[in-house]
């Protein structure tokens, strides 16, 4: 795959664990990259500053401290740089925190993704990418989960935001000829991953000795997603803008596709593992016992994920598929050489 030079994308959401590893990504396959995030304090704000301080040292690499539902800001931004292309990672991230705190969740999600696509439109993009979440299934049975069925039952608000930005893509597409991608992304995890993440939080829980929470009392499947794997899903498809589908049929409509520029694809492992396989892979590596606290399914979960990627794969030729030994190993590694602790 060629990468010429003269390209520029921005990231947003930069400073986030996937813009982060996506943004060093792409400056090593020779894209100018402009990471833009808020640094809001949804987490750690020092471990975002601590990614941030990294890729401040590639040549390719700039920064912006821009919120997405400041206009006028992204505007301008947009205007200057004349960016070929886009992926849209920033967002208010958590199931669970959607329960709690739902305007978050239309500030971000919606306002701010409304943003992106006019400054997208208005400012000739190429190709925008931008972050869905397996979460949009929903109350969907059918397994694998294919981007080729409905997704009209959220059962989170944070599922809808994301479900509600397909929406709003695919309306830019087929008024204005933006081609969008979505990408369901399955349960990523991986070194510099978020606080609030079931991997991060069991780690430092068994490392300290505390319990961790265990939900659906630990018959939970989760396709889990190393981030490398995301990582190179995305830069493949990011110059592959999105085409019309000249098969699509409005009388039977495939919402994968579309007679506008729009896709969706899923990117996951295809491989669901069980909670507590899960857990005994990072009690291996860490030496230690988890101490187990077992909980009912909670508001918002699903049982079970699993991607069907046959799409991703047809359209760039790769399949996500690190073993959960090898990233949770990784991940830990990590954890314990930045906050330097010890078994």
């Amino acid at each position: 795959m060629e990468i010429m030079d003269e390209k520029s994308v921005l990231v947003t959401g930069g400073c986030g664990f996937i813009g982060f590893h996506l943004s060093q990504r792409l400056c090593d396959l020779g894209y100018r990259v402009t990471g833009l995030d808020n640094i809001n304090d949804y987490y750690d704000v020092n471990l975002k500053r601590s990614r941030l301080e990294l890729l401040k040292s590639r040549a390719l690499y700039k920064f912006e401290q821009i919120d997405l539902t400041d206009k006028s800001k992204l505007d301008t931004l947009f205007s200057e740089n004349k960016f070929q292309y886009v992926v849209n990672l920033a967002a208010q991230a958590g199931v669970r925190y959607s329960l709690t705190n739902p305007h978050a969740y239309l500030e971000s999600n919606l306002h701010g993704f409304l943003n992106i696509l006019e400054a997208c439109r208005h400012n000739k993009v190429a190709h925008l990418v931008y972050a869905s979440s397996s979460s949009v299934y929903g109350a969907n049975k059918k397994m694998p989960f294919s981007v080729h069925s409905n997704v009209d039952h959220p059962i989170s608000l944070y599922a809808a935001s994301k479900k509600s930005n397909e929406l709003m893509a695919h309306t830019y597409s087929a008024l204005f000829g933006l081609p969008t991608t979505g990408l369901r992304f399955f349960t990523v995890y991986g070194p510099w991953g978020r606080p609030d993440m079931a991997l991060f939080l069991f780690t430092k829980a068994i490392l300290e000795g505390k319990p961790i929470d265990v939900f659906n009392h630990g018959k939970m499947k989760r396709d889990f997603t190393y981030v490398d794997d995301i990582v190179e899903s995305i830069s493949r498809l990011v110059p592959r803008p999105a085409k019309p589908n000249d098969q699509w049929d409005g009388r039977v409509p495939d919402p994968g596709t579309s007679f506008a520029p729009y896709r969706i694809f899923n990117i996951g492992n295809s491989q669901p593992v069980e909670l507590m396989e899960f857990i005994r892979v990072i009690e291996a590596k860490l030496q230690k016992k988890a101490v187990l606290n077992f909980l009912p399914l909670q508001q918002g979960d699903v049982p079970e994920t699993f991607a069907d990627v046959s799409d991703l794969i047809a359209e760039v030729d790769f399949k996500p598929e690190t073993p959960i030994e090898v990233g949770v190993g990784k991940f830990i590694d990590w954890y314990l050489s930045y906050y330097k602790s010890s078994k």
